[in-house]
């Protein structure tokens, strides 16, 4: 069998095993873009990222056959989603093809010998990413950078560029069924974020400590002669980077820390803020994008540009410009004069930090939560007790009943019924729905003027916005 790292020098046909998915998709466009013939496999073959890819040439097999490897392709890779009995990775494996993973074809075909950006964290990567991202373009540094979410400035998660620098998305999760660590471990950054470090993915990770050995390994990687960002409120991050080797420095309000937010403000629909460096001022900016969590987003990504030789006039013109990401506090649609959002938070924390970020930009109707836990972690029984303070500054919080919760073995299920309960105890405005119909039924009745929808899933949520809307 060959080394998982066997990358060949004359590559030409490349196969991507579960091409459908966010990452791999991108990674199949960029392949195709750099000149190569490109196939893929998937289980779910459906718009908009079916047609999406057909458009660009990438050729796609509906389900996974060995057959689909008969052409020869000079590599494969092997995406996150596929377990080992997939019959295409069995047969990649049982014939002797080369293969790698989706974040070492990355590394090898798109990073290369250009310099690496990597923004890791278990919150506020995405945002810190594409805020950087947008920064090196505006400054005519023509950025390559893959990216977990859809960026209007770029109308897309991935682009390929002809600048020095990329920008990568560092994510924590494993890498493939043949390689167990995170994803992130597989790239040499000449800049690091790391924007916060607690416990998430409980279908991969034991507990608190073990997400820390993962984020412990990723800054040992980091030489000194490159440059470590990262927070200042963060004890997990403290431990993770006293007495090692990568020139950390640290952001955020702390006193002694190198970039310090020093005075903020919010002047709908501006997020305002100064930033110092080393106690002296660095600039004035502001932002359409709410909340102090994406300030410090910001913040991190101000760090990372002024060490690429980037003026603070650049990135002011950036901030103002500066579109957000599709699924972070996206407006979806104004109805009657209510608003409906669409937000990725699934976590305790973000959800907390996505409700304390709305609040002020709309400050004469109510708030109105809808909350849909699908991940594999909400849907454990793990931030149980955690969500009960996570919607503290909503008006009307609506939770509903897990989609997939049959997934999740018994015993360690999360129970909507029971944080409704729990909401109740503490004096909140808490409904419980079965389903999405319900829900849409709920609050087009009570929505008023002035109102905003807050809708969090990291899924669809079974078109809520839009029927939302309709209903409104």
């Amino acid at each position: 069998m060959l080394s998982v790292n066997a990358i060949p020098v004359n590559v030409q046909k490349i196969h991507l095993i579960a091409v459908c998915g966010t990452g791999m998709g991108a990674l199949a466009c960029m392949l195709k873009d750099l000149g190569y013939a490109v196939t893929g496999s998937d289980a779910n073959v459906y718009p908009p990222m079916s047609t999406f890819l057909r458009d660009k040439g990438v050729s796609i097999f509906e389900g996974f056959d060995k057959t689909h490897l008969d052409y020869g392709p000079d590599l494969v890779v092997v995406g996150n989603a596929v377990r080992k009995d997939n019959p295409e990775a069995v047969h990649t494996m049982a014939n002797g093809l080369h293969y790698c993973s989706m974040p070492q074809a990355l590394n090898h075909f798109v990073v290369g010998d250009k310099k690496a950006l990597v923004v890791a964290g278990t919150h506020g990567k995405t945002t810190t990413s594409a805020m950087l991202a947008w920064i090196l373009q505006v400054a005519g540094l023509d950025p390559s950078f893959m990216i977990g979410g859809i960026l209007p400035n770029f109308d897309g998660n991935y682009r390929l560029g002809q600048g020095e620098y990329v920008v990568i998305e560092g994510d924590e999760y494993d890498t493939a069924f043949f390689d167990k660590g995170s994803k992130f471990l597989h790239f040499d950054p000449f800049v690091a974020i790391l924007t916060s470090v607690e416990f998430d993915h409980a279908d991969i990770f034991d507990d608190l400590a073990h997400v820390k050995r993962a984020f412990g390994r990723f800054v040992d990687k980091i030489s000194a002669d490159r440059l470590l960002v990262a927070w200042d409120d963060d004890k997990n991050i403290d431990e993770l980077t006293t007495g090692k080797e990568a020139n950390a420095q640290r952001y955020g309000l702390a006193p002694n820390s190198c970039w310090r937010i020093e005075r903020a403000s919010v002047t709908p629909p501006w997020n305002c803020f100064e930033v110092s460096r080393n106690g002296q001022e660095f600039g004035r900016f502001k932002t359409k994008i709410p909340g102090e969590h994406n300030r410090l987003n910001a913040l991190a990504s101000i760090a990372a540009a002024s060490r690429l030789g980037i003026s603070p006039a650049v990135i002011a013109e950036a901030f103002e410009t500066f579109a957000g990401v599709k699924r972070r506090q996206e407006i979806r649609g104004v109805k009657n004069e209510v608003t409906v959002l669409d937000d990725f938070a699934h976590h305790p924390t973000a959800v907390r930090e996505t409700i304390r970020a709305v609040r002020p930009f709309y400050p004469d109707g109510r708030l109105i939560a809808v909350f849909e836990p699908r991940t594999n972690t909400s849907m454990r029984d793990v931030f149980q007790e955690k969500y009960t303070e996570a919607f503290d500054l909503a008006d009307i919080i609506c939770i509903r009943q897990p989609p997939m919760l049959s997934k999740i073995p018994e015993g360690h299920r999360f129970s909507s019924e029971q944080l409704v309960t729990d909401l109740k105890r503490r004096n909140r405005d808490a409904y419980y729905f079965p389903d999405t119909d319900a829900i849409i039924a709920f609050v087009s009745d009570i929505a008023k003027t002035g109102d905003v929808v807050l809708v969090m899933s990291n899924g669809g949520f079974d078109g809520i916005h839009e029927r939302l809307l309709n209903a409104l």
